[in-house]
Formats: structure tokens, C-alpha cells, sequence
């Protein structure tokens, strides 16, 4: 018989809402926060709680732990969505709160994806927050450096919530089965093996974690003796693909594609094919990653092998032409070439250091005997005098100066000895001998 969790229990809330902690001692995870001893914890313990910032990825108890700081030190607790409000919303929410105030209430206005909010928002809260109207919990799944006003960010303590582990998931979903909040009414049984899978699945995700519980558990079958059976099969249904953490316009974004990059300039094919395949699972463009690869081919191993950047090229054609999923192996293959290719990052560094001068010095004019002289006027000027065309020497070199005066021995192209950049150097060396004069 297959059983309907909701059977007996219309009003019944989702599992991870019965099973959400109320003291510090049921919350599971960020010991680094909240463990015996640690800031956090003898803050609210203390009552010495101010603003704060949490940032972490999605189910890790943001919303939990500001629950659980505002019981702890009597205070109201207001949440607030910044998807759905908007200034008109902050100010009435902060008039309650002075009121509040006036009386001997703390406010604890807890604001979730705080990133959302824009700039004029965000200032709404400052005088709130600089008076102590209000104690602000913003929660977000964004590096608040980047997301949150200078202003607003000074004022805040910012703690990083850290996605739970394997353990700290199987033990949450083996309390979600003894627990009479949870499914301790019912006879369930499921393995620790299964457990642990599911734990697995939700990539350090408690909400994710105790859904995909319930799930399961909804979908079991109920024998005789009301004992409900989770089974390896029904698992499987309600795990057919893994939920990666990846949003193509959020940090993580840029976290994989340097994870790809720092792999490949390590020359770690493993790892490079790993972060690259999961940018793939979490629906990344794979041109995104063919261009990314070819500006690698230049940055990271340039001249010690001017192959990679035509097979970096062809690689990108290659991802046009095909798409997923069959580009996937084009990617695998350009991925382990510059892993494995010898690097040298001369062409980039040449290329900055070329860029700081232009910015910090006066822009030079171009010396004469290099620039062209297409009129009388411009060649009576001294345009393109003492011009040494190097085809008319036998070395194919003259010594004719190029840089402007000021910059006249700059050196920026600084080979080397990497592949074949070794060559490149070894004649680079011999030029600017001959053109000093020097024997070798």
C-alpha cells in the first residue's frame, strides 16, 4: 500500500518547517559560529547582539539561527523578503520598530536575499540600524563585498555559514525520523546507507535534505504491520540528478570558472575536467567555456606553445558547430591540452605592463623614422627619415630605434625558457646583442 504523508494531517507543514531548531543546542551545523565558546554564540548568549550579515548558500539555517537569536534575547522578530517589498515596505516596517523602540522592545528584522534590495533600499535601513531601532539580520547566498552598500556593510558583523557536511545532514534526517515533530509517529525504515545517499544528493542543503526525506517516505510502500519501507528504488526516483549549486550570474559562477583556470595553469588535468564538467552539469554555455579557454591558450601558455591557441580556437568552432551534450569531449580535450601544455605567462605580463605605462606616463609621440610619409609635407617634416628597412640587411635587422625616447631600452616582452618559448628567448637574446654591438 503506498501512503500519503498527509493523509491524517491536512494542516501539516513540510517537514523541514516541524524539524526548524528553537535553541542553539538543536541547530545543527556552523559550529565555527555557534559551537561552545565561539563568537557568535557568546554574543547571543551575552545579549550583545548587533547587526549582522549572514552569508552562505541556500539551507544551511539563516533563517533558523536569526529565529533562534531573536527568542534568545526577547526580541520581535520581523521578517522581511526584499523580493517582494520595497521602500514604502522598509519604512512602515521601521516606524513599528521606533515604536518599538520607545517602549523597550528590540527589533530584530531579519531581511532575506538583502542582496536583492537596491542601493536606495539598502540606505533606507542606515539611520534605523545607526540608532539601534532595530537589530537587521540580512541573509544572503551573495559575497556581500560586492552585493551589499560600503555604508550598510560597515555597520554589520558579516559571519559565512558553511554548506553542512555528510555527517551533519545524516544525523538531521536520522532526528527527522525518531522525531515526534518529524515522522516518529510513523514506522520508517530506511537504511544509513540510504541516508548517507541522501545526504550526498543534497550537496549541503538541509531543506533540500529533508525534502527529498519526505519525498521518499511519501512515495515508500506500507506493509501489514504499518511499517513504511524506503527503499533503495524509490530513492533513486526521487534522486535522478544531483543539484549542484550554480547560478550563471552569482558568485559561484566566477568561483568555478577560477577553480577551471588555477587547475589548468597547476597542470591538473583531474581537477580541470572536473570543474569544467561541472559547470556543464549546472547548464553553463559551453562558449562561455570555449572562450574562456582561449583567452587561457594566450594568458597562461602563450609562446611556450603557440599550438594551444589554434586548438583552442578550433575547440570554440567546434562547440558551435555541435552544441551539447557532444561538445562536451571538444571541451575535455582543449581542458587537458593547456593543463598539460608548458606555460608561461610572458604574453600577459608584457601586455599590463604596457598597459600601466601607457596610463601612469605622457603619451608619447611616435619617433619620426617610424612614422609613415604618404605626402611632401610630411616628408619635408622628417617623417620616415632615416627609415631602416630590415629585408635590405642580411641579418633582417637594423638597429633603428622604435620606442619612444623615454621608453627607449622599456623591455616588456620578458621570455621564458618554458617549451618552445625557450627558442623564442634563446633568439630574442642574440637580437638585442647584435643590436647593442656586442660580439657572443
Amino acid at each position: 500500500m503506498q501512503i500519503n504523508l498527509f493523509d491524517e494531517r491536512p494542516q501539516a507543514a513540510p517537514l523541514a518547517s516541524r524539524l526548524r531548531p528553537e535553541t542553539l543546542d538543536e541547530y545543527v551545523g556552523q559550529q565555527h559560529l555557534v559551537g561552545k565558546g565561539k563568537l557568535l554564540r557568546q554574543l547571543i548568549e551575552k545579549d550583545q547582539v548587533s547587526s549582522m550579515i549572514f552569508w552562505g548558500p541556500p539551507g544551511v539555517g539563516k533563517t533558523t539561527l536569526a529565529r533562534i537569536i531573536a527568542k534568545k534575547t526577547q526580541a520581535a522578530f520581523v521578517e522581511f523578503s526584499a523580493v517582494t517589498s520595497g521602500i514604502k515596505e522598509v519604512r512602515e516596517v521601521m516606524n513599528r520598530a521606533e515604536e518599538n523602540r520607545r517602549m523597550g522592545i528590540r527589533t530584530l528584522l531579519f531581511t532575506d536575499e538583502i542582496h536583492r534590495f537596491n542601493k536606495a533600499q539598502q540606505d533606507a535601513f542606515l539611520p534605523y540600524v545607526e540608532k539601534g531601532s532595530i537589530i537587521l539580520v540580512g541573509a544572503t547566498t551573495e559575497n556581500p563585498s560586492f552585493e551589499i552598500n560600503s555604508a550598510l556593510l560597515s555597520r554589520c558583523k558579516v559571519f559565512i555559514l558553511k554548506a553542512l557536511d555528510e555527517n551533519d545532514l545524516t544525523k538531521l534526517l536520522r532526528h527527522a525520523i525518531e522525531s515526534p515533530k518529524g515522522l516518529g509517529d510513523m514506522h520508517v525504515q530506511v537504511e544509513d546507507d540510504h541516508l548517507r545517499a541522501i545526504a550526498r544528493f543534497a550537496n549541503g542543503d538541509a531543506r533540500t535534505a529533508l525534502n527529498t526525506l519526505e519525498m521518499a517516505v511519501c512515495n515508500a510502500e506500507m506493509d501489514e504491520n504499518a511499517v513504511v519501507h524506503v527503499t533503495e528504488q524509490v530513492l533513486s526516483e526521487c534522486m535522478n540528478r544531483r543539484s549542484l549549486l550554480y547560478d550563471k550570474q552569482g558568485e559561484e559562477h566566477y568561483n568555478l570558472i577560477s577553480a577551471l583556470h588555477k587547475s589548468m595553469r597547476n597542470s591538473d588535468p583531474d581537477a580541470a575536467v572536473y570543474w569544467m564538467m561541472r559547470m556543464l552539469d549546472g547548464g553553463e554555455e559551453p562558449l562561455y567555456i570555449a572562450r574562456r579557454l582561449v583567452r587561457f591558450a594566450s594568458e597562461d601558455v602563450g609562446m611556450a606553445d603557440p599550438a594551444a591557441l589554434n586548438l583552442a580556437i578550433n575547440v570554440y568552432n567546434a562547440c558551435h558547430y555541435l552544441g551539447m551534450p557532444e561538445c562536451d569531449v571538444h571541451l575535455t580535450h582543449a581542458v587537458v591540452y593547456l593543463s598539460m601544455a608548458p606555460k608561461s605567462n610572458a604574453l600577459y605580463v608584457a601586455c599590463e605592463n604596457v598597459k600601466k605605462d601607457i596610463k601612469e606616463l605622457p603619451a608619447e609621440p611616435v619617433p619620426l623614422q617610424i612614422r609613415n610619409a604618404p605626402t611632401k609635407l610630411m616628408a619635408d617634416a622628417g617623417y620616415n627619415k632615416g627609415y631602416q628597412y630590415a629585408h635590405d640587411t642580411a641579418e633582417k635587422l637594423t638597429k633603428m630605434q622604435c620606442l619612444p625616447d623615454t621608453l627607449k631600452d622599456r623591455r616588456y616582452y620578458l621570455p621564458t625558457e618554458q617549451g618552445r618559448e625557450a627558442r623564442v628567448k634563446e633568439r630574442l637574446d642574440a637580437i638585442l646583442t647584435w643590436k647593442k654591438g656586442e660580439v657572443r
